[in-house]
């Protein structure tokens, strides 16, 4: 045990080669613990001459809290002249890296304990910077000078097998609320955040992609997106070896989506309004997106007594009927027939009869069925971009939004972008 009361001083401040010089507390203010760094024979980095101290200033650091209370870190910086008389270097000021980074009004602990805070624990920049009595500005410095670092690591990610495109939100902005969106990089394989590139063009993915280098992008063997044309563009450019494959989800919500543009259309050119709660299309409109084998006998009753009361024709149902059979296509696992089977159903749903939407629906799974049949081959889907999305989304809601890209990227990436946070005690800050 140790008995040494300076000693003990230190220990309790725990940084390595300081003296402390003394503790200074006073009502209503932080703690302040003066340290001195060991006395070095520090030369001239330009001629080696041992320098001596011309001077010592105090430099005030935010450090962490001590006992519950809030505490700076007061360093007695010494600066170092050259006696030799003909030397050109003059004079400069001592550094130390253990005790705090340049640049930047804390301690070094303390912005390795931030990152971690912020980044791994999803805590906001406010609620961190009241904790430690200083103002958002000096955290979100500090988080992005070592999260940074953390992210660009180059061990972060590897070989990437299936890789996934999605966009997400970023910000509105303007008097009209304008909307800008991101692009999401993700390793669905493992369920990782790669990247966030503004936009959600094919610009900015594959700009992204292309500087990996062609022996990472030849590793790439599956590429699921949505049914979004630009991000297949960007797979096709970038990886064209890789099977792309259209998420399920995705394919599904569009036959619901067409479903209730047909049952909204119907519904006004029979009655001329908006679905109301008496009208029969307005109150089956949950049963039609249900799934057919969960309907009971009274459901599917329900159902079809609706349509008969309100739709006429019977283009609801046929739309309902071509939503059924996109569903039932994930019902085997055989690629071959996945393919034959979108092919005829695309070419059927072009009859001059069905409706519009269903026409539409067909359509786009003829443009699409190669990568839709893809999925029985594959087994991969989007669902882990979706779910790098919600945490951004958490992230964003944490944070209340976002208006600089730079800060909304690092704050994503060591959220859900998987870093070594074992390397958060090793690296340098930028």
């Amino acid at each position: 045990m140790e008995s040494n009361p300076i000693r003990m001083c230190e220990l309790l401040v725990g940084l390595p080669a300081v003296t402390i010089l003394g503790v200074e507390s006073r009502e209503g203010e932080p703690l302040r613990v003066h340290v001195e760094r060991v006395a070095a024979n520090d030369g001239c980095p330009v001629c080696g001459v041992v320098a001596r101290v011309k001077d010592r200033r105090h430099v005030e650091l935010i450090d962490l809290p001590s006992f519950g209370r809030l505490t700076r870190l007061v360093w007695h910086k010494r600066r170092f002249c050259c006696p030799e008389p003909t030397c050109p270097h003059g004079s400069w000021t001592e550094h130390d890296p253990l005790i705090a980074p340049r640049r930047l009004r804390l301690s070094d602990r303390a912005g390795r304990w931030i990152t971690e805070q912020v980044g791994r624990c999803g805590r906001s920049v406010s609620e961190v910077a009241k904790e430690l009595g200083c103002d958002w500005h000096t955290v979100n410095d500090a988080l992005l000078a070592y999260g940074e670092a953390l992210v660009a690591h180059e061990g972060r990610f590897g070989v990437v097998e299936a890789l996934g495109l999605d966009e997400v939100l970023f910000v509105r902005e303007g008097e009209y609320r304008r909307q800008h969106f991101s692009t999401s990089i993700v390793d669905v394989e493992r369920g990782q955040l790669l990247d966030v590139v503004p936009g959600r063009s094919g610009a900015g993915p594959t700009q992204w992609l292309l500087a990996r280098g062609e022996p990472w992008l030849a590793q790439v063997r599956y590429a699921t997106l949505d049914l979004s044309g630009p991000y297949r563009s960007v797979f096709t450019k970038t990886v064209p070896q890789a099977t792309q494959v259209a998420d399920p989800f995705h394919v599904v919500k569009l036959a619901n989506l067409k479903l209730d543009e047909c049952r909204r259309r119907v519904q006004n050119e029979l009655v001329g309004h908006r679905g109301r709660k008496d009208d029969p299309l307005y109150r089956a409109r949950r049963l039609l997106t249900k799934a057919d084998e969960r309907l009971n006998d009274h459901g599917r009753e329900k159902l079809m007594g609706l349509l008969n009361a309100g739709d006429p024709k019977g283009e609801v149902f046929a739309t309902w009927r071509a939503k059924e059979l996109v569903r039932g296509l994930y019902d085997h696992d055989d690629a071959a027939l996945a393919l034959q089977f979108v092919q005829r159903l695309g070419n059927d749903l072009q009859d001059p009869e069905v409706p519009e939407e269903a026409q539409s629906l067909g359509r786009t799974l003829l443009r699409w069925k190669h990568q839709i049949a893809a999925w029985h081959q594959a087994h991969v889907t989007n669902g882990p971009t979706e779910a790098a999305n919600n945490l951004i989304k958490r992230v964003k809601r944490v944070a209340f939004g976002f208006r600089s890209f730079r800060n909304y990227r690092i704050r994503a990436l060591l959220y859900a972008g998987k870093p070594n946070w074992s390397l958060l005690a090793t690296i340098t800050p930028r």
